[in-house]
C-alpha cells in the first residue's frame, strides 16, 4: 500500500477552518494589522451579505465585521477591506445556498449510475445521490487551486483510509476516499472556503467527510464537473 500512499500524497488539499454553511460571525482575535478605513469596490455587496447598513461607505463597524469574516475564512490580508477575494467567497456562499435541496437541477451529474458522489467545481458543492434521489447534501467543499485542479470526469473510489497521513505535506487526512490518483475526499481542520484552494483533493468539513465515509465504499462512482472559480 506504500505506492498508493505515495500517489495519495501527490495532490491533496490541506488548509482552512471548519464553519457551518450558514455564516455565523464572531469577534475576530486581536490583529497586528490596522483596520482599513478605505471603501472597497464591493462595499455594498459585502455590507448586504453581512447584514450591515448598505450605504457603500466603510465605517469602523463595517471593518470589524468584514475583518471577522476574513479571519474566520483565512482571507488575507484580513484588514476589513471589501475587495474581490472577500466578495468572491461571499458570492460563492450565496450560490451554494441557492442550490437548496436540488443541486442536480441542471442534470449534469449522471442519474443512471445508482449511488454516486457528485462534485460541482463551479459552485464548490458535493452531494450523494442514488438515481434522481438526493441521499446527502449538498455540502460545501474546497477543491484544487490554480495549477492543482481537481480533475474532471467519471471516477471510482479505489482506496479508503480513515486515518490517512500525508507524508508529502506532513498532515492528517481523516476519512480519505481516493478516486483519482492522489485526489480524494477527506476532512480538513480548517475552512472549506479558505482561498485559494487545495492541492487537488476535495476538502470537506469533518461531519460531511464522516458521513461520506459511512455512505460510500470502494467501487462507488464519483463524477466531477465544472470549473473552480479562479482556475
Amino acid at each position: 500500500m506504500g505506492a498508493v500512499r505515495r500517489r495519495a500524497a501527490a495532490a491533496l488539499g490541506v488548509v482552512g477552518m471548519v464553519v457551518p454553511l450558514s455564516v455565523a460571525l464572531s469577534s475576530a482575535p486581536a490583529q497586528a494589522a490596522s483596520c482599513t478605513t478605505s471603501t472597497g469596490p464591493y462595499q455594498k455587496q459585502v455590507e448586504k451579505f453581512l447584514g450591515r447598513p448598505v450605504d457603500g461607505r466603510q465605517s469602523a463597524a463595517d471593518c470589524t465585521a468584514i475583518r471577522a469574516f476574513q479571519t474566520k475564512h483565512g482571507i488575507t490580508p484580513n484588514i476589513g477591506y471589501a475587495g474581490p477575494v472577500t466578495w468572491g467567497v461571499m458570492n460563492l456562499m450565496n450560490q451554494q445556498k441557492a442550490a437548496g435541496s436540488n443541486p442536480n437541477r441542471a442534470g449534469k451529474c449522471p442519474t443512471n449510475k445508482g449511488r454516486i458522489a457528485c462534485v460541482d467545481l463551479t459552485r464548490q458543492l458535493s452531494w450523494i445521490q442514488d438515481g434522481k434521489t438526493l441521499k446527502y447534501g449538498p455540502v460545501p467543499v474546497r477543491t484544487g487551486r490554480d495549477g492543482y485542479e481537481t480533475r474532471t470526469g467519471a471516477k471510482k473510489i479505489y482506496y479508503r483510509n480513515i486515518d490517512h497521513w500525508s507524508t508529502l505535506y506532513d498532515v492528517a487526512m481523516p476519512y480519505s476516499q481516493f478516486f483519482d490518483g492522489g485526489q480524494a475526499f477527506h476532512s480538513i481542520s480548517g475552512s472549506v472556503w479558505s482561498p485559494p484552494g487545495s492541492h487537488g483533493c476535495v476538502n470537506m468539513r469533518s461531519a460531511d467527510a464522516k458521513k461520506y465515509w459511512g455512505m460510500l465504499k470502494n467501487g462507488d462512482d464519483v463524477f466531477v464537473y465544472g470549473r473552480k472559480p479562479g482556475t
